[in-house]
């Protein structure tokens, strides 16, 4: 029962600390001025991907590269079948009213290239730095677009902002910083050294033990954040939320991590959960451009489609 309690802790340790450091650096840039439109686009999205990106690099220093992938590409399955299955069980999402078209397309782009590259076999230095160049392009653009909005009047809101707080006094967010930069390699290196010792007690590869436990501990941010905008009617935060982490988990965390090692490409990736983290992307194309709501009937299939891949993993 230890390496599943351990593992445990290292997962809620690595939410807080993930959280308390998006806190930290989010109030902190406030506090000395940078604007909110810079803040979202970066730290927050950054921040909320450090679990995922810390456990990739633990990963690869304990050549557990099984785990490093596993862990990328179960979070954006998850994120989409389950992510928005789930909240759409208990309130359908009116995605019929977002316009997240092009953020998608860039999405689905992303998983092209990142599949593309895998099938090299390794993830080089040079893989992570197209990655790297290709976020570069989807920032740089989002930032245009934001910039454009503001020249036309509108402003920056904080409010938009969930962890914002500009009267937060210094200590505060010196305490969260602190927590947060603690938190995250210890959190990362109990679940992913536990999440390889139960691997080996029931003979499963690290590839699955990437797939399924790790990578839907790391989708709990997500599904937590879903859940929220779905109760408070915000269809575009939920679908938004899913395009966004989904990008940054191929783009930034295997992007980042190549520069720690070379990661090599488990054949099981190539021939099936790759082509499956596809598949469930190109599933939400009614709602990004047909404006379909995504109602119970589909939540239940959504989450049925992830339970089945599961079951298939195991």
């Amino acid at each position: 029962m230890m390496p599943w309690l351990f593992s445990a802790l290292g997962l809620v340790i690595l939410l807080l600390a993930g959280d308390a450091l998006v806190r930290g650096a989010v109030n902190l840039s406030l506090r000395v001025g940078i604007p909110a439109l810079i803040v979202s686009l970066t730290i927050v999205a950054f921040g909320t991907s450090a679990p995922e990106l810390l456990i990739a690099i633990q990963a690869v220093h304990e050549n557990a590269d099984g785990i490093a992938l596993g862990n990328v590409v179960g979070s954006n399955t998850a994120n989409i079948l389950l992510v928005l299955g789930l909240p759409a069980l208990l309130r359908a999402l009116h995605t019929s009213e977002c316009d997240s078209r092009k953020n998608y397309i860039f999405m689905v782009a992303a998983s092209v290239l990142f599949i593309a590259l895998a099938f090299v076999g390794t993830f080089t230095w040079v893989s992570g730095l197209i990655l790297l160049v290709a976020l570069f392009g989807v920032l740089f653009t989002a930032f245009r677009e934001a910039k454009a909005h503001r020249a036309a009047g509108e402003e920056d809101e904080l409010e938009d902002i969930d962890e914002a707080d500009p009267n937060m006094p210094y200590w505060r967010i010196g305490i969260y910083l602190v927590l947060g930069l603690i938190g995250l390699p210890l959190g990362a290196e109990l679940l992913v050294e536990n999440a390889t010792i139960i691997a080996r007690m029931y003979g499963l590869s690290e590839t699955v033990i990437g797939l399924t436990l790790v990578a839907l501990g790391t989708s709990l941010p997500e599904l937590a954040t879903t859940l929220v905008a779905a109760m408070r009617r915000q269809a575009d935060v939920a679908l938004g939320n899913v395009i966004g982490s989904n990008m940054f988990n191929l783009l930034a965390i295997i992007g980042i991590t190549t520069f720690i090692g070379p990661i090599t490409v488990d054949p099981a990736f190539l021939h099936f959960d790759l082509w499956v983290m596809l598949a469930a992307s190109l599933l939400i194309i009614p709602f990004v451009f047909f404006r379909q709501d995504i109602t119970r009937i589909w939540g239940i299939a959504l989450t049925a489609l992830y339970v089945v891949y599961v079951w298939s993993l195991l």
